[in-house]
């Protein structure tokens, strides 16, 4: 380990006395404990497309400021999204492709065969039952106790959203979301762990999931994820390639579960740091919708996604080479000064709250980020209409990882 990226583990969030030239905000200490924030901070403010040439994941360039970043993500002829989404390489001889990991026209055929799972009339279909599973969940949770809400409520209530999604056995819904936590839980994003075990146990989800395939692509098309894929002309040969079929399972479990899990997480984090527009919320739920916006910012569940470079590009005054790779941090761009107005607070009345980074823009936007805001929306109208108050009693406790900002646990208590 250099001197330089030893006296930024040492030093934490005091970043300013740091050489710039060598400063490197992968490191996924540095999630768990909020410092990343002054170190895009003072990135966006002196030097918003940095390179850093030593770090764990290698040399990279860091992409800071909110129009910068929708630049590069929308402008795939040069930067390409092919094999790796995340800053670290994948492992070798283990890189199951995904379509959010592939360029048009590939890209656009297998995005283009999942969408209707998560289409606008699917979603008012699936709205009822979302509303009567959420309050399930939320007149079970215990009174006057303190309990995780991490555990009882995000990861219940997207697992089943998920099961629904796929059509999967309910009664082996609780696999989504380990297998979810093992596809994130990787060294590509600073989290320690065993990858041979985490590779067996993904060949695990692989031979699962393979059955149902069989079983929908004999049976007629439905609307769930492995049945569109079945039947569509385009994808239906999927399954003959066992890693590619991998790769978009691990795509769409993390994208509908991850993401919507530590949303969920932060919007209860959120309203309690932010005790003013808690009281703003149950004095006026029609803000609801506005607040999950901007929940999904202030949040930003996933904090990067790469892109590496198809030829040489001047950007910015700055000369980024064939193959280099380059980070687009959402989760500093969703903080921009100079676009976002008091960006560090959490207000639910924002203007435009709804312009973000967190979906992503270009070819690559989130394809479910509606349902992502429906289960939030349906999610606080259910819970204002039970519970006067969700306290929070601990600070919560964060994943070690440098690209899903998620929680482990978050202690809550629901008064009597």
């Amino acid at each position: 380990m250099s001197l330089v990226a030893t006296q930024q583990k040492l030093t934490g969030g005091d970043v300013w006395g740091l050489p710039l030239e060598g400063l490197d905000p992968s490191q996924a200490e540095l999630f768990v404990t909020g410092a990343h924030h002054e170190y895009f901070r003072r990135l966006r403010r002196e030097d918003p497309v940095h390179f850093t040439k030593e770090s764990a994941f290698g040399p990279y360039w860091s992409i800071t400021r909110f129009h910068d970043i929708v630049a590069v993500d929308t402008n795939h002829q040069v930067f390409s999204s092919n094999r790796d989404i995340v800053i670290g390489d994948q492992a070798d001889g283990f890189a199951p492709p995904m379509f959010i990991a592939m360029d048009p026209p590939r890209h656009d055929v297998q995005r283009r065969a999942a969408t209707p799972a998560v289409s606008p009339n699917r979603l008012a279909d699936l709205e009822a039952l979302m509303r009567q599973r959420i309050g399930v969940i939320l007149d079970g949770l215990p009174r006057g106790e303190n309990f995780n809400w991490v555990e009882r409520v995000s990861k219940e209530l997207t697992t089943q959203m998920l099961a629904t999604l796929f059509d999967f056995p309910w009664e082996d819904r609780h696999l989504l979301p380990y297998w979810s936590d093992v596809t994130t839980t990787t060294e590509a994003v600073g989290a320690k762990t065993d990858m041979a075990q985490r590779e067996r146990t993904l060949h695990e989800c692989l031979n699962y999931f393979a059955n149902l395939w069989r079983e929908r692509a004999a049976a007629p098309p439905k609307f769930d994820f492995i049945s569109l894929l079945a039947h569509d002309p385009e994808t239906k040969d999927m399954i003959n390639d066992p890693m590619e079929f991998l790769g978009n399972l691990m795509l769409l479990i993390v994208g509908g579960n991850d993401t919507t899990r530590n949303s969920i997480s932060g919007g209860v984090y959120a309203l309690n740091k932010y005790p003013a527009e808690y009281a703003k919320l149950k004095a006026n739920p029609a803000l609801i919708p506005n607040m999950v916006s901007e929940i999904i910012r202030w949040q930003t569940p996933l904090a990067h996604m790469r892109r590496t470079a198809l030829s040489d590009f001047e950007f910015n005054g700055k000369h980024i080479a064939k193959g280099d790779k380059v980070i687009m941090w959402y989760v500093s761009g969703n903080r921009d000064e100079t676009v976002i107005e008091r960006p560090d607070e959490f207000i639910i009345d924002r203007d435009r709250a709804r312009h973000h980074l967190s979906f992503g823009f270009g070819i690559h936007r989130c394809m479910g980020n509606r349902v992502a805001e429906m289960q939030l929306r349906v999610l606080w109208e259910e819970i204002l209409k039970r519970f006067d108050h969700i306290e929070m009693v601990g600070d919560p406790v964060r994943v070690c990882s440098n690209f899903v900002q998620g929680y482990e646990d978050l202690q809550v208590r629901i008064a009597r």
